[in-house]
């Protein structure tokens, strides 16, 4: 009889201890920003903190920036692969995996970043754009404020003054345009962009004023014109085992820490990164010229209006029928955002 209890204790004890084990979970995150950017600091690790805490200690996150895990274009499928168990990245860094999500980047959708990250998350709510993320579990969506055009040497005032100019472009998107206004367009991740800049591999860049001041771009960059022409977009998400793999009960702390809610959250710590980073610049006496709506601009609006067409024309060429009915849906919750 002693022993047959000895055995059931044994049992029961070995069964806890393997809850107890499956239960206590340690999440890899995995990014680009460095370690000490705000984005890194007041976005992953404060998502990071709440999911611990909110867990009561049963997930961890053990955060990667500064692709210390994954390179910033495999990032997303190393999420979806298991690599890491959350990425966060641009979609543009896998060009044409998300090209119904990229009409969020064109010209005129957003102003700032907590209204880009609005439209975004609302077209993934939506399902206008779910689709594209089958192979992996959502967290949230996010933008960038704004991007525009930073040079060391030249002055733009129009788009004819990019003629020739070797301009690092974050995506394809904003590639065409660049490239439609005669600059040679030159992609690479953003950790790579202070090196080339500073060899003279590229005379300039399309970047959000977070990213100058982030990645320390404001160094090199002595002119800077405002003229809002694309929104850099990104996506954090999970890899889909990892998350079914989770209690009920700490899936229900990622699902309370996922969508709008932290999609907003990332919007408003790079709207302060903007002003910050354009603080930066008029602090060290830059030139900074000011395009005030550019799609009304005599001198910006067409080569902009043709870099959007041009876009939504490639989609249907592509067999997405739905391209402008996306579009228009960007442009209905760019309205609702603002407000």
């Amino acid at each position: 009889m002693n022993r047959i209890f000895a055995r059931t204790v044994l049992a029961l004890s070995v069964a806890g201890a393997a809850a107890a084990a499956q239960a206590d979970t340690t999440l890899r995150m995995s990014h680009f920003w460095p370690g000490g950017s705000a984005i890194n600091q007041q976005i992953f690790e404060k998502w990071a903190k709440a999911i611990e805490e909110e867990s009561g200690g049963s997930l961890k996150v053990q955060n990667f920036p500064s692709q210390t895990l994954s390179q910033a274009d495999e990032t997303y499928d190393a999420a979806v692969n298991g690599i890491a168990d959350i990425g966060i990245t641009a979609q543009g860094y896998t060009n044409g995996r998300f090209p119904l999500s990229q009409i969020v980047e064109l010209p005129g959708v957003a102003e700032s970043a907590p209204q880009g990250a609005c439209v975004l998350q609302t077209l993934y709510d939506d399902g206008q754009i779910s689709g594209e993320y089958d192979d992996s579990h959502v967290l949230f969506m996010f933008t960038t404020g704004p991007g525009y055009i930073h040079t060391k040497e030249t002055n733009v005032q129009k788009p004819a003054d990019l003629e020739g100019l070797r301009i690092r472009r974050p995506t394809a998107v904003a590639g065409d345009i660049l490239e439609n206004m005669g600059a040679q367009p030159v992609g690479m991740p953003a950790p790579d962009i202070y090196t080339s800049m500073q060899r003279g591999v590229i005379d300039g860049l399309s970047f959000p004023w977070e990213g100058m001041k982030g990645f320390r771009l404001n160094e090199l960059s002595r002119y800077h014109t405002q003229v809002p022409f694309y929104t850099l977009i990104f996506v954090a998400t999970m890899n889909k085992n990892t998350y079914e793999s989770l209690t009920p009960e700490q899936q229900q702390v990622i699902d309370d820490n996922s969508g709008m809610k932290w999609a907003d959250k990332a919007g408003r710590v790079f709207a302060a990164e903007d002003r910050a980073g354009k603080q930066q610049a008029e602090e060290a006496g830059d030139t900074i010229r000011v395009v005030d709506n550019p799609l009304d601009d005599p001198v910006w609006q067409k080569p902009l209006e043709d870099g959007i067409d041009g876009y939504l024309s490639d989609l249907e060429s592509r067999g997405r029928d739905q391209a402008r009915d996306v579009y228009q849906a960007a442009q209905d919750a760019s309205q609702a955002c603002a407000q």
